[in-house]
């Protein structure tokens, strides 16, 4: 087994202890199944906990009983290539039935490992781009999934920033390029659109959280700036200094999740992450039950959420239109 250490697995809808059986791939219906799934958050993050719980209570839903009629592992590689290798290489070598993959260099990772056990994708951006799957209506190979990308995010954004913010006139974008390879989808849409606005888009690349600082400070040094976080890992685990930096440069911003608004920051608009991670329990019980990832199309986001934060929005003297707050899901006072 390549030195695979049996691992007891506490599952997170019960409290039970489950030890991962090595039991041959390719079972019969009936027997316990395996199903891997290897997530970019640390384990510890609260929004880890909660993706993983939503999805286990979907797979629940479904009929799938951890310690009855399916076995789970959960294994985490915060924003870390060369761990998400190593536990994409673990799954592989436990020969778990299905593996669900957070993110595109998980993806990636576990595409590297494995060209037979299916995979199914979520908050992947561009799956086709990245080589992933052939085409969205048929992926072709062992993968398929959710993307978490519209194209008219790009405008919602420009549009809430200016009309929260009316005077501003360049915007920072920040991602990391290593754990969101392919953001040229995102910076490219921006350089055609944000003229239409009379912005100026800027890249803001970041690896980490001294980055982080350094880059938001250098950028606020000009007036008239705002930022937009882009859904990435790396932004995602340091939403709170990001939230907290913002604030204190003054930077109106909008972030792709609510969990940023709920985090203290002003505002954000993106797919549902709640149901973005239920969705992927349908393709695995599919798969399960005899599906082909091949034959699976690839699916986009169906439910967005907005958020707004009103006591940022005074704390930086921002006044809030009243469209935001008919339209917010999700509002903080």
């Amino acid at each position: 087994m390549g030195g695979l250490k049996r691992r007891d697995f506490i599952t997170l809808l019960g409290g039970a202890a489950a030890v991962w059986p090595r039991a041959a791939h390719g079972q019969q219906a009936g027997a316990v199944r395996r199903v891997g799934v290897l997530m970019g958050y640390p384990e510890t993050d609260p929004e880890a906990q909660l993706r993983s719980s939503l999805f286990l209570q979907a797979l629940a839903a479904l009929g799938w009983t951890e310690g009855r009629n399916v076995h789970i592992l959960f294994r985490y590689a915060p924003a870390g290539t060369e761990l998400g290798r190593a536990h994409a290489k673990e799954l592989v070598e436990a020969r778990a039935d299905v593996i669900v993959a957070q993110t595109t260099p998980i993806a990636l990772a576990l595409q590297r490992e494995t060209r037979t056990i299916p995979i199914v994708f979520v908050n992947v951006v561009d799956p086709v781009g990245s080589g992933l799957v052939a085409s969205l209506a048929r992926p072709g190979g062992n993968i398929t999934g959710f993307t978490h990308f519209e194209p008219s995010f790009i405008g919602k954004w420009l549009t809430m920033l200016t009309e929260i913010a009316p005077g501003i006139r360049r915007v920072a974008m920040m991602f990391s390029p290593k754990t969101l390879p392919p953001y040229q989808v995102y910076t490219r849409l921006a350089e055609t659109v944000a003229p239409s606005f009379g912005i100026k888009p800027v890249e803001m690349p970041v690896l980490d959280a001294a980055e982080i600082k350094r880059t938001l400070h250098d950028f606020a040094r000009e007036e008239s700036g705002a930022l937009i976080v882009l859904p990435d890992l790396t932004t995602s685990i340091h939403r709170d200094l990001i939230v907290a930096l913002a604030n204190e440069l003054h930077l109106a911003s909008v972030y792709p999740f609510a969990v940023f608004v709920r985090a203290g920051g002003l505002m954000s608009y993106g797919a549902d992450n709640n149901d973005q991670y239920r969705r992927p329990a349908d393709y695995v019980d599919r798969i399960l039950n005899g599906a082909k990832p091949a034959e699976l199309p690839v699916q986009a986001p169906v439910k967005f959420e907005t958020g707004i934060n009103l006591k940022t929005a005074k704390t930086l003297g921002l006044t809030v239109p009243a469209t935001f707050l008919v339209q917010a899901d999700v509002v903080i006072e």
